[in-house]
């Protein structure tokens, strides 16, 4: 008896520490997550108790017809917006819990954007523009231009730290825009189309160096896409459909994306 009591404490211990491992290894987690839009006495359910969980370094696609809710889910994810009700966590934080202030801190250190337009500041230079996060968090400024420096060398813009971005090709914007958004380490990068303002080969190059920063720093990617080919080398797919994900796995789901 005391052998199998034993044996149970054991069992029970071990599938203990695997649940807190997995919740250790989530980066993003959404619960019950719902967003409602009021128009007069009309209501429109954008997002309906969506759930989703990121694992650390995974890359995840998110694919939906216009108008699905993908930028809804991507301002809520990224604490740029508040839900009608549910959670977000983010390295076990609930980000919707925190305070504006807290919320705006709480962006620059754990979460970084890449949008289809890159959003740069033209006024400056390519290391100025991925020096500005750090700087704005209070980063002294040669740090952050080193911390800059080095990140544009990762993504092979060592040679345009001192271009403005009317003197970078499309391609390279988006490189620079990477590169901000990944400057100050964050685990979880939420893009918005990244490749879908480039030409076929330079969105191969764009995917490409996703892959590698994703493999080297083990930051994970939520990216949101039109892009069926993109989409489909991402580590998992799900479609964004009536305000809740659904996981795919063959052509015929894809088709009515």
């Amino acid at each position: 008896m005391n052998k199998t009591v034993e044996i149970m404490s054991k069992n029970m211990s071990r599938d203990a520490q695997m649940s807190e491992d997995n919740k250790m290894s989530e980066v993003l987690r959404c619960a019950q997550l719902t967003k409602t839009y009021k128009q007069g006495d009309i209501e429109s359910k954008v997002l309906d108790e969506l759930e989703l969980c990121v694992k650390q370094g995974e890359l995840l696609a998110i694919v939906g017809s216009s108008g699905c809710g993908k930028s809804t889910f991507l301002h809520l994810a990224g604490a740029l917006d508040v839900p009608s009700a549910g959670k977000v966590f983010i390295n076990g934080i609930d980000i919707h819990q925190l305070s504006d202030k807290q919320r705006a801190k709480f962006r620059n250190q754990h979460i970084g954007f890449i949008y289809q337009f890159h959003h740069l500041m033209m006024e400056f230079t390519a290391l100025e523009n991925v020096a500005m996060p750090l700087m704005i968090r209070g980063d002294k400024p040669k740090v952050a231009l080193q911390a800059a420096q080095e990140i544009l060398e990762q993504v092979g813009l060592s040679h345009r730290i001192d271009y403005r971005p009317a003197q970078l090709s499309g391609g390279e914007r988006q490189r620079v825009a990477i590169a901000r958004a990944l400057v100050t380490k964050p685990s979880l990068i939420l893009a918005d189309e990244p490749t879908g303002n480039l030409d076929s080969e330079t969105a191969e190059q764009i995917y490409q160096l996703i892959r590698h920063l994703n493999a080297s720093i083990q930051t994970s990617f939520v990216i949101v896409t039109h892009d069926l080919t993109l989409a489909m080398r991402m580590d998992r797919q799900v479609k964004l459909a009536q305000g809740k994900l659904l996981s795919f796995q063959d052509e015929a789901v894809v088709a009515h994306v």
